[in-house]
């Protein structure tokens, strides 16, 4: 697993600042044989990242054994760390966890005294099986001659196709489990979603509801509502461009009123992406209200939306420079999902619409901007 990209990193991450819960003493032991490295690390995932916070060395015969303190009830996640290897662990406080391996630690390991744990390794078994397989057969693809590759690609085609359908099967069945989540958060070598982007929300939605029955507590089921939250406005706004030639948008002005750029329609809009923290806004913005003024009479409207995150700062920000067009921001920062649906990928960053409701121009200011002002109006 450490050649995939885990995702599931990151939901730890941001749940680990949330976590309240009880927590009590955990004890992790067991035996591995038949490597030469002789040092097991515990490993712990924490607001900076995986974090080693405890190693012992086997005893002659194998084994070896971790205490660990102030372990939350609610299933938090650990790696086990041998011969440069990881084997997750989801554990909860006053659980009693047995971990070993004989050869090879992620084919061959095997866990006990965890449910989440042991559902960890149902679903890697088969995961990695799939991984690994799928790299060989990459390699065998690009080795092989012109006559073979046709085959070749079919076959990885199917092994993928079987690969995903056992990665659902495995989500579903256990919905309720911290498990799912994890499973959930998994990609194949550049894979970016777990279906496809209009698809992955079902059951992203399926397992936090589950969840929320069995883990009402646990931060990683604020984590994951929140992006599902983040998932349904990406649907929404996507489901805009099905109606417009452009991205519509909805989001609060400094009021709390929800404002539409689709309500300035009829106009050429300038949408304008900034943040009151850049060090440049102030000049940019007054370059902006000198060309707002001389257009705004004959059809040009600005709907700017903030990537800040500080509702004061932007809210100062707007009223101490007085800006005189529509202002919105959804506080989510460069996260946003209407960054997303704009690939806005720096700042400042604008895109020109034009009165029938066709993009015609991106970043444009200063002279650039009235020249395509006087084209348009």
């Amino acid at each position: 697993m450490n050649s995939m990209k885990n995702c599931f990193l990151t939901l730890i991450i941001a749940a680990a600042m949330l976590c309240g819960c009880t927590s009590s003493k955990v004890r992790i032991s067991g035996k591995f044989l038949g490597l030469n490295s002789q040092t097991v690390y515990l490993e712990q995932m924490s607001v900076s990242g995986q974090t080693i916070v405890d190693s012992v060395a086997l005893a002659s015969d194998g084994s070896y054994e971790f205490l660990v303190g102030n372990v939350p009830s609610t299933p938090t996640l650990y790696n086990i760390v041998y011969n440069n290897e990881r084997i997750p662990l989801l554990v909860s406080g006053g659980e009693k966890v047995t971990v070993g391996s004989l050869g090879s630690v992620l084919k061959n390991y095997t866990v006990s005294g965890s449910v989440e744990s042991e559902l960890l390794r149902e679903f890697n078994s088969e995961y990695i099986a799939g991984a690994m397989a799928l790299a060989q057969k990459m390699d065998e693809y690009a080795q092989a001659e012109e006559s073979q590759k046709v085959a070749l690609a079919q076959s990885y085609n199917a092994q993928y196709r079987d690969v995903k359908r056992k990665q659902i099967s495995f989500i579903v069945t256990n919905k309720s489990s911290i498990a799912a989540i994890y499973a959930l958060y998994q990609r194949l070598e550049g894979e970016r979603y777990l279906v496809n982007a209009d698809s992955d929300i079902i059951y992203f939605r399926t397992v936090a509801d589950a969840v929320a029955e069995t883990y009402p507590e646990s931060p990683l089921l604020i984590s994951l509502r929140n992006d599902v939250a983040r998932m349904e406005a990406q649907a929404s706004l996507i489901h805009s461009i099905e109606e417009r030639n452009y991205p519509d948008i909805e989001a609060d002005d400094m009021y709390g009123n929800k404002v539409r750029l689709s309500s300035l329609e009829g106009n050429v809009v300038l949408v304008d992406f900034w943040s009151a923290e850049l060090g440049n806004s102030n000049a940019l913005n007054a370059d902006l209200k000198e060309t707002y003024r001389k257009y705004e009479g004959r059809g040009f409207r600005v709907y700017q939306v903030s990537a800040d995150t500080s509702k004061a700062a932007w809210i100062r920000a707007v009223q101490e420079q007085r800006l005189p067009w529509t202002s919105v921001c959804d506080f989510k920062g460069e996260g946003s999902p209407i960054f997303g649906l704009y690939n806005v990928r720096r700042l400042p960053t604008n895109y020109l619409i034009g009165r029938d409701g066709m993009i015609v121009g991106r970043d444009l200011y200063g002279t650039s901007l009235e020249k395509r002002l006087e084209e348009l109006l």
